[in-house]
């Protein structure tokens, strides 16, 4: 009886004084902030040495995705055969069905290439039953921005610097 009451005491002193503030969130007006660790849809990187994606079509996280959702083919790379790009192929087309995806990450742990990586986008919810089909075009892009708002770095290129600053200190020794 007496918690009873002292819910009842909360309740008109909160409706008396009107002064607290509301607890949630106007969404679609004030969107929340995600996570610097949030994983949201899968997109595809860019290599901005090399004008082109780091994806090569390889398919190794098309094998291993538990969905199926991803499917891809690749090509010869023509900036190979010119000499600026160390890729013998590059990915020709790309697509994912996220209405199939289930954001495990699977796809970025396999990848040997940095060329997938789980991004912030998790607003993409159409009308249409194939409108969530996304192509080459529309995962570079998701993952360009992804890549500008977070300074990324691809992971390869973190553990090359970590390992070339272990070795400077083992050498100092």
């Amino acid at each position: 009886m007496l918690n009873s009451l002292k819910g009842l005491m909360l309740t008109l002193g909160s409706t008396m004084k009107g002064i607290r503030k509301p607890i949630t969130q106007e969404y679609p007006k004030k969107p929340t902030p995600v996570k610097d660790r949030f994983m949201g849809f899968p997109a595809l990187t860019w290599d901005q040495d090399v004008p082109e994606p780091f994806c090569t079509g390889c398919m190794v996280c098309i094998r291993n995705c538990p969905t199926q959702c991803m499917s891809a083919s690749m090509k010869d790379n023509p900036l190979n055969e010119e000499g600026k790009s160390s890729r013998r192929k590059i990915v020709d087309y790309f697509e994912i069905n996220l209405n199939r995806c289930i954001l495990c990450g699977i796809c970025v742990e396999l990848c040997n290439f940095d060329a997938i990586v789980m991004s912030h986008e998790h607003e993409m919810s159409t009308y249409s039953r194939n409108g969530d089909r996304v192509n080459l075009p529309e995962l570079l892009k998701i993952g360009k921005k992804y890549q500008s708002e977070t300074d990324w770095i691809p992971p390869s290129v973190i553990e090359k610097q970590k390992n070339e600053s272990e070795d400077v200190v083992v050498e100092g020794n």
